[in-house]
């Protein structure tokens, strides 16, 4: 109801349809909830006819102080975000900080924040982001999980294995370019867990075993390093400057980048292992040259010939 009553004060009137659309509810809820604000003493009135709805009178403001624009600026621009599974709850907040602004920051903001678009579904290139779901359901019981500071029982697919039960006990969650991990420790080892993986997940009532504050950046960045220290291959490559997006979203890390001739780059990066380092040079063409190590150079080189080689002679009929 509380968000009922910000959508009207900041959109004017709007129909029973509109109202359900945008809160994500049934229009008999909204006339409902419309109905319990007016006996409450809320003044919302409805207007009759073709082009008529729902809207309040003026008034029923607490302003929010202590906020100047560029600040105000920041969380209406954050209200765009997806993060954890609280899309419709920072959206619900952002209503109510927009409402609660002083007048002279409300328009100015609400304004500004329209010039930002924070992470579309499509690139310049009109390549859509790989995005990873993670149910509802198990996003809640994850989340609650890692807040309550319970152990967490997860079924979890690790890559090239059957899916498996685990009990672990939560630190935190990261978000990267779409993904959430899960930073947690079993049986007293680190462990990190993506959540796109996780089939199932039940929070437990047992308490979680482990330090009541923790430095979360630290603990990825120290994750992050031992990640790409273990079974993962450094490559050097020059790159074209058309090309170097397409390199950079498949490597696993990029340790330097340094000019190189003809406007090209020279890059340090790291991928999974040679067969993810082949797949990602060949799909770049002559837009870039891994320089070492020698292993993946020979590769790409007898992949290329391989290539040749079927187009050599002209196409057989059969």
């Amino acid at each position: 109801m509380v968000s009922l009553v910000l959508l009207l004060r900041q959109r004017g009137q709007l129909t029973a349809e509109a109202l359900a659309r945008e809160l994500e509810v049934s229009t008999r809820t909204v006339l409902r909830d419309i109905e319990a604000l007016s006996s409450s003493g809320v003044p919302v009135y409805a207007e009759r006819g073709r082009h008529g709805g729902f809207a309040l009178l003026p008034g029923f403001r607490t302003e929010l102080t202590g906020l100047n624009h560029d600040e105000a600026l920041a969380l209406l621009t954050a209200g765009t975000s997806r993060a954890l599974g609280l899309g419709p709850a920072l959206a619900s907040a952002m209503r109510k900080v927009a409402d609660a602004l002083p007048e002279k920051h409300r328009t100015t903001a609400s304004d500004a924040a329209q010039r930002f678009l924070v992470e579309p579904e499509t690139d310049l290139l009109s390549r859509r982001p790989v995005t990873e779901d993670v149910p509802e359901t198990t996003m809640i019981e994850v989340r609650r999980a890692v807040l309550a500071g319970h152990k967490l029982r997860l079924h979890y697919a690790a890559t090239g294995q059957a899916p498996q039960w685990r009990t672990v006990d939560p630190i935190g969650l990261v978000t990267v370019r779409d993904r959430i991990y899960l930073l947690a420790t079993r049986a007293g080892e680190d462990r990190t867990y993506r959540l796109s993986r996780v089939l199932d997940a039940e929070d437990l009532p047992e308490p979680a075993e482990r330090p009541s504050q923790v430095d979360l950046d630290g603990a990825w960045r120290e994750r992050c390093a031992r990640f790409l220290s273990s079974d993962h291959i450094a490559v050097l490559v020059r790159v074209h400057p058309a090309r170097r997006e397409e390199l950079l979203s498949a490597a696993v890390a990029v340790r330097a980048e340094e000019p190189d001739a003809a406007g090209w780059s020279r890059l340090a990066v790291t991928f999974q292992d040679l067969r993810h380092a082949v797949w990602a040079l060949w799909q770049l063409g002559l837009g870039a040259e891994a320089l070492s190590p020698p292993s993946l150079r020979e590769a790409l080189r007898e992949r290329a010939a391989a290539f040749a080689g079927r187009y050599e002679e002209p196409a057989t009929r059969g």
